[in-house]
């Protein structure tokens, strides 16, 4: 979500470099592989030393199965053991064949210890990386990490580690997995994937709303804690404002949804945009969903205006570069836009900013292609990591410097960013759907028990429930 004045989604690549701590993961689930499904994972070193200033452990992944792999249901995982108790590590990509920007690097902490291994590296894929055909191999990605203090490692008593991999050849001693299958490899003892997550507590604190409203001032919504915006400001083109008419709510099917409708004749005056809010700023460790429609084609009228379609949480920058600030978006923009010239997602995880002039501290994920229609949208955040999952598959990990350090609110709108899309001032408008939103409070649940959970609450009838604390 964008509030401050002419931001530049270009600017927004100028994220840096960022400190990853160990964190406390679990082994992804083992399950039946899929007939035709293989992986096989080469290794080498361009750092031999017993000691070094960083680990550079390059991988090659091959599809060696009989179906196309999605590289971003793929993860590897290096095993290493960690120079303290207290060590943090930073990941790097100094160069891969399928593009730095779609490789991602995370840190975890094995539940059973050895003498070689008590943390790993695991490395995944956006789904900018695209696809492999059987036979088909990732090409060459030169990785590394170090210490966050940047002090001498020993990579002496790892156990992925091979002195003498100069070159290329495959490695039994990273682990493979497609969606949770493990096909490559052999963890520490100990640490083999283990069964799949079973059903979260029932007693989390949870936020869920069906949105089963009559009108945008049917006194519900401001019971339930929501705020439909009329007032003036940012973001958006200049002369806009928010109509709390526009927002909208209809029974389908049995099934009743939110629509956010945005308008403009191709002046600011004319521009109508819309945006729903929790008033409490109450949100943060656990996971975030809803189902979503996004849409490329206008309601009516002509086509081509820089739009944006968000589900997001957010709260306020105190002042420029507060480090206190938190934000995490799921921003489509269905003609393009901040730079880019046709259908882009991005996934979102901020730190801070300033608006004048402008600095950016994020980590973002690109999806360049369209995301019309319904999508099941779910973001976590624990104390480790952010992830982003769309229609069930992991879209982007960010990290541990990017965790929320305040409670935030929860937000959709739908708004222009500028007039230049599209000059005609023949009048136009673009809708936005929402059937759900979910928020369960400091519980990380997967997009299967999320689907579940939803299910559960209206099997039972429930179109609203809040049992989240206020902060």
């Amino acid at each position: 979500m964008r509030f401050a004045k002419n931001r530049l989604r270009a600017a927004a690549s100028a994220a840096v470099a960022v400190a990853i701590g160990a964190a406390a993961l679990t082994a992804l689930p083992a399950t039946a592989s899929a007939a035709g499904d293989g992986l096989s994972v080469q290794y080498r070193t361009s750092a031999t030393g017993a000691t070094a200033d960083q680990s550079e452990p390059w991988f090659k992944v091959k599809n060696t199965g009989s179906t196309t792999v999605q590289l971003a249901n793929v993860r590897i995982r290096y095993y290493f053991k960690a120079d303290s108790a207290g060590a943090s590590y930073r990941f790097a990509c100094s160069w891969a064949v399928k593009g730095c920007a779609n490789v991602t690097g995370t840190f975890g902490t094995l539940a059973n210890p050895t003498g070689t291994a008590d943390r790993y590296l695991e490395i995944g894929f956006t789904s900018g990386a695209g696809t492999l055909a059987p036979g088909a191999d990732t090409g060459d990605m030169q990785l590394r990490f170090y210490q966050s203090t940047w002090q001498s490692l020993n990579q002496s008593d790892d156990y992925s580690f091979g002195a003498s991999q100069t070159s290329y050849a495959d490695w039994s001693k990273v682990t493979a997995q497609l969606s949770g299958t493990t096909l490559w490899g052999q963890a520490p003892a100990g640490n083999d994937p283990t069964n799949p997550p079973t059903d979260p507590p029932a007693t989390g604190a949870t936020l869920f709303d069906d949105f089963n409203y009559s009108a945008y001032n049917d006194p519900k919504v401001s019971a339930h804690g929501w705020s439909v915006r009329s007032t003036s400001g940012g973001p958006g083109v200049s002369g806009a404002t928010w109509a709390p008419d526009k927002v909208t709510f209809a029974t389908t099917s049995g099934n009743s949804l939110m629509n956010l409708e945005s308008s403009t004749s191709g002046s600011g005056e004319s521009t109508k945009q819309t945006e729903i809010v929790t008033n409490a700023r109450k949100f943060k460790n656990g996971t975030y969903a809803a189902r979503v429609k996004f849409n490329d084609a206008p309601k009516y009228g002509p086509d081509g205006d820089h739009l944006v379609q968000t589900f997001f949480t957010i709260n306020d920058l105190t002042a420029p570069m507060a480090d206190d600030y938190s934000e995490y978006d799921f921003e489509y923009l269905p003609n393009g836009g901040w730079g880019e010239t046709s259908d882009i997602l991005y996934t979102t995880s901020w730190e801070t900013y300033q608006a004048d002039p402008w600095v950016a501290v994020n980590q973002h994920t690109e999806g360049r292609q369209s995301y019309n229609g319904w999508h099941d949208l779910v973001l976590t955040i624990d104390n480790s990591s952010i992830k982003y999952y769309i229609d069930g598959q992991l879209f982007g990990t960010h990290d541990s410097a990017y965790l929320p350090e305040r409670p935030m609110s929860i937000n959709f709108n739908q708004w222009l960013i500028d007039l230049a899309g599209q000059t005609s001032t023949t009048a136009r408008a673009y809708d936005e759907q929402v059937d759900y939103v979910l928020h369960v409070k400091d519980q990380v649940l997967t997009p299967v028990q999320v689907a579940a959970k939803v299910t559960a609450y209206r099997s039972a009838g429930t179109t609203f429930e809040d049992t989240v604390p206020s902060s």
